[in-house]
């Protein structure tokens, strides 16, 4: 499973192909854009990600579409032995090498490009897996989660990040009017890419989340699963133990 909508709808090539090319695009403005669309609110959802890992006490962990590597150098407060972060953008991964770097946490933060769908990684390696925004872009849904379990430990932890639509008034009506007209034009001002914040609700909107989601994460092999509504339900947090 997974969503038919792709950045680039007159673009014949796949939709994991034009995720990279999207990405690439815009990766030198992401962090910006990132801190300044949510209001800031985007770090606490990664603070609360990682407390939730935290209980499982982890040494090994991989951070799925890691783009600049937010959450894998958030990740560190639990002083880990190691953090892999794996991404099909090069140039995401270039700029988070560089914030690594002047973080000094070049010898704990492995940065490496590859297919969340496809990972060349051990079976049963990792303490706890975390994705902060990306599971979304995957191609085949039940593929990548399918990737997250085999190579995450029997009793690990998998902590997922995604936006989501408020049902709660006003909150849903406001978050409409924001995410799909104002965004999408600060987007595309700051980034010069006419399609990556286009796509960003249209990606939400064909997501399937909440109850939908945890049923995905069950197909996979997961269990004790749940959700935690974040900001008003404007982003969920996905947990998840093997």
């Amino acid at each position: 499973m997974g969503t038919n909508i792709k950045p680039y709808n007159k673009d014949k090539s796949s939709k994991k192909e034009q995720i990279a090319k999207m990405f690439d695009s815009i990766a030198e403005r992401y962090d910006f854009l990132n801190h300044f669309l949510s209001l800031g609110i985007d770090i606490l959802w990664r603070k609360r990600a990682i407390r939730e890992i935290s209980k499982f006490k982890p040494k090994y962990i991989l951070d799925i579409a890691t783009g600049t590597g937010d959450l894998a150098i958030e990740a560190c407060r639990l002083n880990p032995k190691k953090v892999v972060g794996i991404d099909i953008s090069n140039n995401m991964l270039d700029f988070g090498r560089v914030k690594i770097k002047k973080k000094g946490l070049d010898n704990i933060i492995q940065m490496t490009y590859g297919d969340s769908e496809d990972l060349q990684l051990e079976d049963n390696s990792f303490d706890a897996v975390t994705a902060g925004f990306g599971v979304r872009n995957f191609e085949n849904l039940a593929k990548g989660l399918s990737e997250m379990n085999r190579v995450m430990k029997k009793d690990g932890i998998v902590a997922i990040i995604e936006p989501a639509e408020p049902v709660i008034f006003p909150f849903k009506q406001l978050y409409n009017l924001y995410f799909k007209s104002i965004l999408p034009f600060i987007g595309k001002y700051f980034s010069k890419d006419d399609s990556a914040y286009t796509y960003l609700p249209q990606s939400v909107e064909a997501f399937p989340s909440r109850e939908k989601f945890i049923e995905e994460l069950n197909k996979a092999g997961f269990k004790d699963t749940k959700f935690i509504p974040l900001t008003f339900g404007v982003a969920a947090l996905y947990v998840a133990t093997k």
